[in-house]
């Protein structure tokens, strides 16, 4: 793949981090609101898709509704239809289709999808292949699982595929998974074109090493610019939220 291409993909805007949402909570993370405003904002956008129980990939970052809605059930138990009428955070915004999202966006600025799949690669990737086929606009996929990012390096290595990691804490992982995940000692599985790690938790000589690799580096989540101007050099791009990021992000030296 041309380095050029996966370049100006990966770095010519900052990520918004689930879209340019709101601390108020006016404008829910995820909903097609937050990313109307990125794209009025002229930010690249970052955003996370997993199955409804009809199959659909939907845009919604957590397994349970709770959180976001204050209903206490698993979005996967739930069709498709049923969730687009769910209320975010008690607002007009329901979570939206990935279709509905490709259709605002519409080519105008990057996207950054996570996949959040924690087994086996399969069904949500197939799907999301399948909506991503026709879609003209520049886009990157990314993963915790080196499973699932390896499937799209055997079954669409034309897709910029990223390996995300960070301390995973909280995460219920036995000590020796947690290890191989966060020193990204599975990308032998992935064949990453860029690392996306946690923010404060990057040590340098990681950082040098992925540099050194010649993949891209880029860190989540950054939540103002003091701490985006205390990341290790080397970093690429930062995916951010409640700031106003520089456009195009660049590291202070």
């Amino acid at each position: 793949m041309e380095t050029a291409k996966v370049k100006s993909i990966l770095t010519g805007r900052p990520f918004a981090h689930r879209g340019l949402h709101t601390d108020d909570q006016e404008v829910p993370e995820n909903s097609i609101l937050s990313f109307r405003r990125a794209v009025q904002n002229d930010y690249a956008i970052e955003l996370d898709v997993q199955l409804s129980a009809d199959g659909k990939v939907m845009v919604f970052h957590d397994e349970n509704l709770l959180r976001m809605t204050g209903i206490d059930r698993e979005l996967a138990d739930i069709d498709s239809m049923d969730l687009q009428r769910v209320s975010l955070l008690g607002s007009r915004q329901g979570i939206p289709l990935l279709e509905e999202v490709l259709a605002l966006t519409a080519g105008k600025v990057p996207l950054l999808i996570e996949i959040k799949n924690k087994g086996r690669a399969g069904k949500l990737e197939e799907k999301l292949l399948a909506v991503l086929k026709d879609y003209p606009g520049p886009y990157a996929v990314q993963s915790f699982n080196p499973l699932t990012i390896g499937y799209f390096k055997r079954m669409a290595p034309h897709i910029i595929r990223g390996q995300l990691a960070g301390s995973l804490v909280g995460e219920d992982l036995p000590f020796y998974k947690k290890f191989l995940l966060k020193y990204l000692l599975l990308n032998f599985i992935s064949r990453p074109h860029f690392v996306a790690y946690e923010a404060g938790s990057l040590p340098n000589w990681l950082a040098r090493i992925l540099k050194r690799k010649k993949l891209f580096l880029l860190v989540w989540t950054v939540r103002s610019q003091a701490e985006a101007e205390q990341l290790p050099a080397g970093v690429d791009n930062i995916i951010f939220e409640m700031f106003s990021a520089t456009r195009p992000w660049r590291h202070k030296t």
